[in-house]
């Protein structure tokens, strides 16, 4: 999984990561590494052409701890809710890597809108993501579609876990169509952060589920799919993103702990 084709050359420029909600307590700008994979041609697999991802890496080269996150389906992997948890792990001497997928990329570049790739694309975005990170059982995961994506190669690609913010246990308004049939027999050992309220798997719907005994929950309160709760409860989203942070943070160094 760390080999790398000779034909990816890594281009690495150093700028910084703009302002988030959580800036005030994970102190100053963090240095964000953005690494263009420049290749001298596509790679394909399945008869999919992936182009070369752009990498945003926060968080210390040495750290022990790589995490790969993917974003959902609708924003990109720079959204204050992708940078809140980046720089929250980093801050906790991990290595985050983001990427975009195909279709995300795309829109980056053309500014228009499309749907997400195909499942199987996605699934071969991952794989070959994670070939190109060179990590050594890197953590992997993301928010919506990037971590039920994430989930779908977990095994195959014999990662060391895996952490899903926000699953799509169904799509919304649709919650007799499940989506957790690998979940009932995934050997990686998984943490998923829900909130509450979530549309697209709430406490109630979720607790129906047949999962692995590789499968954790951690419920945020009141929260919806990206963990913001009402304000008639109390809590607010940046407290929700510290407690699922801390919960990632305890998760890895648990999984750690056992591999040692």
């Amino acid at each position: 999984m760390q080999r790398v084709s000779q034909r990816w050359q890594p281009q690495i420029s150093l700028c910084y990561n703009r302002a988030s909600p959580l800036r005030s307590e994970y102190g100053s700008l963090f240095a964000v590494t953005r690494i263009l994979m420049a290749s001298s041609k596509a790679t394909r697999k399945m008869n999919i052409v992936m182009p070369d991802p752009e990498f945003l890496v926060d968080g210390p080269a040495s750290a022990p701890t790589t995490v790969v996150l993917a974003h959902g389906a609708g924003a990109g992997m720079d959204t204050p809710f992708m940078d809140a948890f980046a720089l929250g792990l980093a801050e906790r001497n991990c290595r985050v890597v983001r990427f975009e997928f195909p279709y995300m990329a795309e829109r980056r570049r053309t500014g228009k809108r499309r749907p997400p790739d195909r499942e199987d694309a996605l699934r071969t975005t991952w794989l070959g993501v994670l070939d190109k990170t060179r990590a050594v059982r890197p953590f992997i995961g993301g928010k919506s579609m990037g971590g039920r994506i994430a989930s779908l190669v977990a095994d195959e690609a014999h990662v060391a876990g895996l952490v899903c913010l926000g699953y799509p246990f169904h799509p919304s308004g649709q919650p007799e169509k499940h989506r957790t049939e690998h979940l009932k027999h995934i050997a990686t050992p998984t943490l998923i952060l829900q909130g509450e309220r979530d549309p697209m798997g709430n406490r109630d719907e979720v607790s129906g589920h047949k999962l692995s005994s590789n499968v954790s929950l951690h419920w945020l309160r009141d929260g919806d799919h990206s963990f913001k709760p009402r304000a008639s409860s109390g809590r607010t989203q940046e407290e929700n993103w510290r407690e699922a942070i801390r919960a990632m943070v305890t998760f890895i160094e648990s999984v750690a702990c056992r591999g040692a």
